[in-house]
This record gives C-alpha cells, structure tokens and sequence, in this order.
C-alpha cells in the first residue's frame, strides 16, 4: 500500500524534475543546477516549472547582461585611463638633453614651442582615441547582449555590411574629410593658433576637428574648410617665420648708402628689449632686388618667432621712414610690372 502511494506523488514520479524543469532545459534537455535545487527543496512539479519558466532563464539572461556591461564599463574605463595616461605623458614629458639641444637647432632655441604642439596634438589624439575605444568595447557589449537574449546576429551582421557599403558610397566625401584629418594630427601640419592658407582662405586656426578646420581671416571671417578638401596648407606659424621687405627707393640714391641706413634700423630693431625675443637673428639686407622703373627696390629680410613676420615687419618700416626722413633719401613708387 506504502508503495502504491509513493509511486502516485509527485516528486516519486520518474522524470519529473526534467518534466518540471523543461522550460530552462540546455539544448541536451538537462534541468539545470539552479533548476534542479528548486524542485529538491521544494518537491512542487508546479512551483518548480513556474521557476523554470518566468525565473530561471531570465534571471541567468539578466545576470549575464548585467555581467556584461559592467565588465564593458571596466574595460573601457581602464582603456580611458591608459589612453588619457599616455597623452599626458606625451603632453607633459620633460625632453631630454638631446632632443632639447635638436629642438634649439629645429625650433630656433623654443623648445617650449615644441612642447606646446606636443601638448596640444596628444590632446587631439587623446580624445579621438577614447572615442574610438568607447565604439569599439561598447558595440562588442552591445552585440554580445543580444547574441545573450537568443537574437540571431548573422542577418543584422549582413543588413549592417550592406548598409555599410552603400554608406561608405554615398559619404565617400566625409571619410576622406576623416581620413585627412587623421593624417593632418598625426603629421602635426597645424594646429589652433596658426596662421596658415589653405588656399582658398587664410587665417587663424580656432578649431580642429577629424572632419573640419575652422579658421579666421583678417576681417574676422570664419571659415569652415573640410579637411578632405585641403590639398596644400601653408603654416606661417610653425618653428620659425621671415619678416621680407622690398624697400623701393629713388634710382638716383647711393645703394650702399641706402643699404648702410635699412641695416642700421634693421639693427636697431633687433636689439630693442621688447623685440629680442621675437628677432631670432641678425637682420640682413640682401641688396638690390629689382629694378622696377625709376625705382630700386632693396630687399631685407628677418628671422623671427613664428606668426610674428607681419608684426615685425610694421615695425621696421616705420623705423625706415624715420631713417629715410633723417638721411634726405626718397621712397620711390615702383612701375607696375607688366
């Protein structure tokens, strides 16, 4: 009679944990631990297949999400902090004696100028560096969670390719404008503060981005240049800059006389206090450059701090005329070439 009974209760009934435990049963129709410990404390074929249906599984699934993303968040924390710690270091490195002594040779004895660069390119390059890691960690997050949630990747996968090739055609322009953009911060062409001409602008650099430059004229024009379109940039801003001046004066006047006062001013300029930071040679006049006329047009030149050659080139023609008036000598008004 016992045996009777025991057979016709529930948890004697041969096969009913894997019946009670089905809903999260492995592709192998194995009940799984979690699953299996139920139904032995409870012995309730209907609790333990509630579990197995509404918790079981979907508290594995939510686990395993949550696992995932924080795990995602750790990485891409850590690589942050990497990517942050090595541009700073970049940034902020103190130069060796060698390289401050080729930085005296290259950058005319301003190795703060190259630090500033530096500086200011581990910057950019931090920043694009941390979004690429960002993407990249949270988009294999992001498609690990729904291979997790029984979505089947391999046609989003296809979906995404195709998109993408039909993107990649019709944006052909904006990834070339990133690609220079990349190559313009990793070759240090320019940088915010520069004076360069692109071209079809010139002016100062305010902002630099992977897709753009943004720059203002003389006349306090922004311009937006993408930087896919940029085909040659000159920098006047960069290691050094020379002040160039083509002095016309009367074709009667004695050359050497002329070129004795344009070297005495040139010289004057040079050793003022205030200039001697900005001047970083001594002045030369290169002598006659062209006869233009009635005109003799004598050419001086001047090495100076970078972004500095219209500065000093203001100066010193008011110091000419000072000189010119001085010494009796005529500027002449060159003939227009032809």
């Amino acid at each position: 009679m016992s045996l009777v009974l025991q057979a016709s209760l529930p948890w004697a009934q041969k096969g009913t944990v894997e019946t009670a435990c089905q809903a999260s049963a492995g592709a192998d129709r194995t009940p799984t631990a979690a699953c299996r410990l139920v139904w032995n404390v409870s012995h309730n074929t209907d609790f333990t297949r509630f579990y197995a249906t509404w918790l079981d599984k979907p508290l594995a699934t939510l686990l395993w999400i949550t696992l995932t993303f924080v795990v995602a968040l750790i990485v891409k924390n850590i690589a942050h902090r990497m990517i942050t710690k090595v541009t700073v270091r970049m940034a902020e490195g103190t130069m060796s004696e060698k390289v401050k002594e080729r930085s005296r040779t290259v950058f005319d004895g301003s190795p703060a100028l190259l630090n500033q660069r530096r500086a200011q390119r581990a910057k950019t390059l931090g920043s694009v560096l941390r979004s690429i890691a960002s993407i990249l960690i949270m988009g294999t997050a992001a498609f690990s969670i729904l291979g997790s949630l029984g979505l089947n990747l391999a046609p989003i996968l296809a979906s995404a390719s195709v998109i993408g090739v039909a993107v990649g055609f019709g944006a052909q322009n904006i990834v070339k404008d990133f690609l220079a953009g990349l190559f313009m911060l990793l070759e240090d062409q320019y940088g915010v503060g520069d004076v360069i001409d692109v071209g079809s602008a010139k002016g100062t650099v305010e902002a630099v981005t992977l897709r753009v430059t943004r720059m203002r004229d003389v006349n306090g024009v922004v311009w937006y240049v993408p930087n896919g379109e940029i085909k040659k940039v000159g920098n006047e801003s960069q290691n050094w800059g020379r002040a160039v001046l083509d002095i016309p004066v009367d074709i009667s006047e004695d050359t050497e006389k002329v070129k004795e006062i344009l070297q005495a001013a040139a010289d004057e300029l040079a050793e003022t206090p205030s200039w001697e930071g900005v001047i970083l040679e001594k002045p030369s006049v290169w002598g006659v450059q062209a006869l233009a006329g009635d005109a003799l047009v004598i050419r001086v030149v001047l090495k100076t701090a970078p972004g500095r050659q219209a500065d000093v080139a203001r100066e010193l023609r008011e110091r000419v005329k000072r000189a010119f008036d001085e010494a009796g000598v005529s500027v002449a008004t060159p003939a227009p070439s032809a």
